[in-house]
């Protein structure tokens, strides 16, 4: 009877163990999280300071939008699954590196709203061209939540604790609703290593 028992939490503990590693990635940071913007505010921002540039920190996991060279906000993100380098080819899971621009929109994104990340550019297409690989694209700044889950209580701040995408930004869908008001198309953003 002990042994059966000892096997059954053996196996109990290696199943939650691969569950773990399999999706711990999933599990939300804990801590707080800045005060969101009124629409009030946004309002006033939109016309006092308008958004001239997005700059994203990838080792610092920092997106920030800028009026000038003042920063306006600063929002948590999230990676690729694969961070460390600039994208290349279709599904390495890294984020792009390099100056493009926010070239459309998509209201009904799969992770609740989206921007378009104007990558690939001419020469990301042609360094996958000359590997015979595609460079991928529709990489967007999104939300982390799904928009059939935003039902769900705290569905507007959850952050997972891991970097997960397959080469976009991630914020909450809180943050994306504050950026998708500020930041209008063709916006230049620059993403540093």
């Amino acid at each position: 009877m002990k042994i059966g028992l000892m096997i059954g939490c053996a196996i109990l503990i290696l199943l939650l163990g691969l569950a773990y590693f399999q999706y711990g990635k999933f599990i939300p940071t804990l801590g707080s999280t800045h005060q969101p913007l009124s629409d009030h505010e946004i309002q006033k921002l939109q016309q006092t300071k308008p958004v001239t540039s997005i700059e994203v920190f990838k080792s610092q996991r920092i997106l920030q939008l800028k009026h000038q060279q003042e920063i306006i906000r600063s929002y948590p993100i999230r990676l690729g699954f694969d961070p460390i380098g600039h994208k290349q080819f279709e599904g390495d899971g890294k984020t792009p590196e390099g100056t493009y621009s926010i070239d459309w929109r998509n209201p009904q994104s799969a992770y609740y709203k989206s921007l378009h990340i104007s990558y690939p550019n001419k020469e990301d297409r042609a360094y996958a061209k000359q590997h015979q690989r595609s460079a991928g694209g529709d990489v967007m700044i999104h939300g982390t939540v799904p928009t059939r889950a935003t039902s769900l209580p705290a569905s507007a701040s959850y952050m997972p604790r891991k970097d997960w995408t397959l080469g976009c930004i991630a914020v909450t869908n809180s943050d994306m609703d504050e950026i998708w008001q500020l930041v209008t198309d063709h916006t230049p953003i620059v993403i540093h290593p």
